[in-house]
């Protein structure tokens, strides 16, 4: 028997912390049951015996909610989706009771059995705070376990008591007393809606009393028709109260919790200014946290592109190896080509740059742990803000730097639709990871090595940073056009709990890394993939035998010479027959029609095609240049052969196919670009309109060509 336990808590709890703790790498993704809402859940079993899921809700801080995936929360934890799980944990901040016992009053009104995980005990301990959870426990009905999830501590307790709590058929718990006014109103709506039959719960029927158009309310009137919607306006207009329902509700909460702690938590010492808060002030600082905020993010890059190198090194060399043993034991012809030049070296073409995209997720998971993109959050909001949104839109846009599904699915917890809407669609503006390996492979093979401000800082990781910026910098006109025409309106108040600073636990850091890394290799076993191989078979076919015929003839004139000059003969007659197969193949026809498109970018047919064949994913582009230049040949795409190909590339001119301007060019195209279908699909999920997406790809993708026009132009004018 499987059962299911939801985990739910305040954000900044430490709910990411204990769900990875409980769980490990037994962790799956999906959505919940007709909607894009993320579903994150994992295995674990307990000490009886019994195998149990659980499954991490969004957070929350009341089931009062707004946001999309607050809803779902709601949903889950009110009785009408009680058959999604069996019991609750409900994760709290032990040095901020008060505030975290507002969830916890309202989910012990419910009959799910409810335990109750006292976390971050030892932070609550260093500012003096002393609690009696034996005395909490009694007072609250339900199990509480003292816990500090980072370290471990409370992690078996926790899994001792959840097999009780889970025996509980129907806890025996009072809940917290309601007003006169509201409990009255909520047993006349009792007992209206079961004169017709199949009534709500009582939980279900105080939520859609105050939380006015929540999602019980809504589901009431869905399930029973108008006329309950106009039994709860009567039931609010005739509580006999001035206020509204939702303040008394939050007075008498707010009553019990604190009767419910008297006695129970005690303050050794008055608090006093915390080391967070002297840390703040400089981090927060209009001034100084900008410059610190500033300088992070380029010791960041610069640690993307010059720390990962000796993994990439690794990683290119075991490609090469396993292409060069397929190369060696097949014989020639298409299926020799396919594997080598086209899923080897296209899928491993992606893969050499994982190192760098694990450094990205690490250092970014690393921050985020420690409590410092919070503060970035607070930061950003002030620049925003004159974009007409706010700090919350901060984590969708920086989540956009690792990948723009996430990204956008982040933007979610945004209630306002207008800033939501915004967000989603400058999101794809930010440089994924799909776009490193396209900045990666281009600045090595044009950027000069060149040491500036005294060595600290190299042109090639200053430019991998202005390719980062740029989507970012884009992105604040964009927003601010798209608030003042087609989205236009006021944004809603920005308001953002810091949490304490904190040493990053590694297990929760090295998951993440571990999570993002496998969805990158995933996506490089699917989509890359058959974009590869389609590539190489649109440059493969069709095969001319009158080509084969003429160079045959030339090997076989070539084999009266000595051998030194034969070898380099017949070199070059493999690479001139493989030029001849690529420009009569489907990719040349199609790539020398549409060249004229491309031209003034400063683009040959085989980049634009490229760029082309890259729609699926950015860093297809890597494998379509991959099998374009190296067709026929043994040079892989990810070694420093593919780079000095790229140099020498010629024009039928002779005049060079690649240079920084073209090379800046390629680079802005892919920073601005909409070249991502998997994005536009989850954009058209979240608006429920194709009008959206079609609308990103068109403005995105007349973005990157007039940026990659100016590029192209500046580089020319500036003589690179």
């Amino acid at each position: 028997m499987t059962v299911s336990v939801g985990l739910v808590g305040n954000p900044n709890t430490g709910k990411s912390t204990l769900f990875n703790a409980l769980t490990g790498l037994s962790q799956r993704v999906g959505n919940y049951p007709g909607v894009t809402v993320e579903r994150k859940a994992g295995s674990l079993g307990l000490p009886d015996g019994t195998e149990a899921e659980l499954v991490d809700l969004p957070g929350v801080y009341s089931l009062s909610v707004d946001a999309p995936d607050e809803r779902i929360a709601a949903e889950v934890l009110l009785e009408g989706r009680r058959d999604e799980i069996d019991a609750v944990i409900a994760i709290v901040d032990a040095g901020n009771l008060r505030r975290n016992l507002y969830l916890v009053s309202q989910l012990l009104e419910g009959e799910l059995p409810v335990i109750v995980a006292l976390n971050m005990c030892d932070v609550a301990e260093a500012r003096g705070v002393r609690i009696d959870a034996a005395g909490l426990e009694a007072r609250l009905q339900t199990p509480v376990v003292p816990m500090v999830a980072n370290r471990g501590r409370g992690i078996d307790e926790l899994l001792r008591r959840l097999p009780e709590t889970l025996e509980e058929e129907r806890p025996t718990r009072q809940p917290p007393p309601l007003p006169p006014e509201l409990a009255g109103a909520v047993d006349r709506l009792l007992a209206a809606s079961g004169e017709a039959g199949g009534g709500p719960t009582r939980q279900q029927a105080l939520r859609a009393l105050v939380d006015e158009g929540g999602p019980s309310e809504q589901g009431l009137i869905e399930a029973r028709g108008d006329g309950f919607g106009r039994l709860l306006s009567d039931l609010r207009n005739g509580a006999g109260v001035s206020a509204p329902l939702s303040a008394i509700e939050s007075e008498a909460r707010y009553a019990w919790i604190g009767q419910v702690l008297d006695g129970c938590v005690r303050e050794g010492y008055p608090l006093g200014r915390s080391h967070s808060d002297r840390i703040d002030r400089v981090l927060t600082h209009r001034v100084f946290g900008l410059a610190a905020f500033l300088g992070l993010s380029a010791i960041l890059f610069q640690g993307i592109y010059a720390w990962a190198a000796p993994a990439m090194d690794l990683v290119e060399t075991a490609v090469s190896t396993l292409g060069a043993a397929l190369g060696s034991s097949l014989p020639e012809g298409p299926l020799r080509s396919l594997l080598v030049d086209g899923v080897v070296a296209g899928v491993g073409g992606v893969l050499v740059f994982l190192p760098q995209i694990a450094l990205l997720f690490l250092l970014i998971a690393i921050l985020e742990d420690c409590g410092y993109m919070a503060r970035a959050a607070l930061l950003m909001d002030r620049l925003l803000g004159r974009l007409g949104l706010s700090g919350r839109s901060f984590i969708p846009l920086l989540s956009s730097f690792a990948c723009a599904v996430p990204g956008v699915m982040a933007a979610r917890t945004i209630a306002d639709r207008r800033d939501r809407f915004v967000t989603v669609l400058v999101a794809p503006l930010m440089s994924c990871s799909a776009r490193l390996p396209v900045y990666a492979l281009f600045i090595a093979a044009f950027i000069p090595e060149r040491a500036l401000l005294g060595g600290w800082v190299g042109l090639q990781g200053l430019t991998l940073l202005a390719m980062y910026s740029l989507g970012a910098v884009v992105a604040v006109p964009v927003a601010w056009l798209l608030r003042r025409t087609l989205l236009r309106g006021e944004s809603s108040p920005f308001l953002l709990e810091l949490p304490a600073y904190n040493w990053p636990t590694p297990r929760t850091v090295l998951l993440r890394v571990y999570q993002a890394s496998r969805a990158f290799v995933v996506r490089a076993g699917s989509v890359i993939l058959a974009a590869t191989i389609v590539m190489w078979a649109l440059a493969y076919y069709p095969r001319s035998s009158e080509i084969a015929d003429r160079y045959e003839a030339e090997r076989t004139a070539a084999a009266v010479l000595a051998e030194e000059p034969r070898e380099a003969r017949l070199a070059g007659i493999d690479r001139a027959e493989a030029a001849d197969y690529l420009r009569t193949s489907y990719l040349g026809r199609a790539g020398r029609s549409l060249e004229p498109v491309f031209e003034p970018l400063g683009w040959d047919w085989r980049i634009g095609m490229a760029a082309l064949a890259s729609f699926p994913a950015r860093e297809v582009i890597i494998s379509a240049l991959g099998t374009i230049y190296s067709l026929g040949s043994d040079v892989n795409e990810t070694s420093p052969e593919l780079r000095d190909g790229l140099r020498q590339a010629r024009r039928p001119d002779g005049s060079p196919a690649l240079n920084v301007p073209v090379a800046l060019s390629v680079m802005v195209f892919f920073a601005l670009c909409a070249q991502c279908m998997s994005t536009l699909a989850v954009i058209q999920r979240e608006t429920s309109s194709w009008a959206w997406p079609v609308f990103s790809f068109v403005y995105m993708t007349a973005l990157a060509y007039a940026g990659a026009l100016a590029a192209y132009r500046l580089g020319l004018w500036m003589g690179w």
